[in-house]
């Protein structure tokens, strides 16, 4: 098992290392030219600057028993068709139950989203809660995979 973090502007990388370290889980962060990373623990992989590039190579990597942690629902969607395991760095686990209406509900809100002059405002700031929230949703993720 490997974790693979789509970690371009991800606010839970460190926490992720820090989790699978403790279990002895390889982590991969996958980033673009444009948000270089570097880590004492994980292996970082700077993927070509491009429309989706860094989604690509993460997918193409991944395989069944792996984690990903994204954002992004369409990666999610890709990595499960894969048989590997996903979460949002809210601490939401993706899986086959859900993926299906997240993406219509991204589908409804980019449509929106055209329509409409008014912008929506960009995702509240990130508290304390939403870090120990994922953390613990990470943790009990890695040792449904391990059990």
């Amino acid at each position: 098992m490997t974790v693979y973090v789509d970690a371009d502007a991800c606010p839970v990388t460190r926490i992720v290392e820090k989790t699978a370290k403790e279990y002895g889980i390889p982590v991969v962060l996958l980033c673009d030219t444009n948000h270089v990373l570097t880590s004492d623990y994980s292996t970082v992989k700077i993927i070509g600057a491009g429309a989706d590039a860094v989604d690509f190579a993460l997918i193409s990597m991944c395989v069944s028993g792996d984690i990903v942690v994204t954002q992004d629902y369409g990666i999610a969607a890709m990595a499960l068709g894969k048989g590997a395991r996903a979460i949002h760095q809210s601490g939401k686990q993706y899986t086959d139950g859900n993926i299906d209406g997240l993406l219509a509900d991204r589908h409804i809100a980019k449509v929106a989203r055209r329509k409409s002059k008014n912008h929506l405002k960009g995702p509240r700031k990130r508290t304390s809660e939403d870090d120990k929230r994922f953390e613990e949703s990470f943790r009990k993720l890695i040792e449904s995979c391990i059990l």
